[in-house]
């Protein structure tokens, strides 16, 4: 879709900001997306607020801005109807990052799922309903290096630009089929969902196939990724991107105590060997010598009982 289809006011300051939330207080419904950079950085941010009304497609920069307030009483402003698609994420980052909360929700993704649509995503709906086909080529850049290409805000402003009418169709299908109102339901759920505050359990307990490891396995698991995510948060780049979840599994399972051994884990590269090979062996002895008594287990599942009425 070229440039002249979707046309965009880029807003970078704060006199802007304020101009522009006081034209969107006007609006019945706005369309909302956001990108943001966790493919890229340790702890991931909002890099780019995309809002669309009948009339125009909006981008606000909050990299360029130090105070995002005006935009807190349209989005928790209940006459204004945001449209959202898969608005879980987005909301939580918006309170997250800027305090902002949302209310009069409208979630496409959650309207597709009502509607028993087979494919939800946005992509797919936009085609199946509005034969508009959209580009991702810029779904996995960078969106926190400035500038950023006109292409990329172009890219920005095509999934906004066609949430409002996606919407009034799909509310009038859930109307049709008496769905309405259990959709509404769930959204203002959906508009409740906040940050999780930091979770203090051991990383492997949310870590794939971990309880299926041996304690000394878990061990293992335990100690590379505390090292990794020690690694991740001072490099600030996602854990994913220093050593990947697969290969940190065969570490745990085959537990390798030389760096050939590490070498021959599919996956593990010759410079990550060079690089993260001295202290995942570490990590790796630390743990095969750790006592029995200090070897980390998963907690056992609550066995459910039931009592019996005499």
């Amino acid at each position: 879709m070229s440039k002249e289809k979707t046309p965009y006011v880029l807003v970078e300051n704060e006199v802007h900001l304020g101009r522009i939330a006081t034209e969107l207080k006007k609006e019945r419904e706005i369309g909302v997306d956001l990108e943001a950079n966790s493919m890229f950085r340790y702890q991931e941010r909002v890099c780019l607020i995309q809002i669309s009304t009948p009339g125009q497609n909006i981008i606000v920069d909050p990299l360029a801005l130090d105070d995002l307030s005006p935009l807190a009483s349209v989005f928790s402003n209940p006459r204004i109807r945001k449209v959202f698609h898969g608005a879980d994420y987005d909301i939580r980052s918006l309170y997250r990052d800027f305090g902002i909360e949302v209310y009069a929700l409208f979630d496409t993704h959650i309207a597709a799922k009502a509607l028993g649509i087979p494919k939800t995503g946005l992509a797919a709906l936009l085609k199946e309903k509005l034969g508009v086909t959209v580009s991702k080529k810029y779904q996995k850049r960078d969106w926190s290096k400035r500038p950023l290409a006109p292409g990329m805000l172009t890219y920005a402003v095509q999934d906004t630009c066609h949430l409002l009418p996606l919407s009034r169709m799909l509310e009038v299908e859930l109307r049709e089929k008496g769905r309405l109102w259990s959709f509404e339901q769930e959204c203002e759920r959906q508009a409740q969902v906040r940050p999780a505050p930091p979770d203090r359990k051991p990383l492997f307990m949310k870590f794939k196939g971990a309880r299926k490891l041996s304690p000394r396995g878990l061990a293992v698991l335990d100690s590379i990724l505390r090292l990794r995510d020690d690694m991740a948060r001072h490099k600030d780049r996602p854990p994913f991107k220093i050593i990947g979840n697969e290969q940190i599994m065969e570490i745990a399972k085959r537990k390798p105590t030389t760096s050939e051994d590490l070498g021959q884990i599919q996956g593990v590269s010759a410079r990550q060997v060079k690089v993260l090979g001295p202290s995942i062996l570490k990590k790796v002895e630390e743990s095969l010598t750790l006592p029995e008594d200090q070897l980390p287990r998963f907690p056992r599942k609550a066995r459910r009982t039931s009592r019996l009425k005499g």
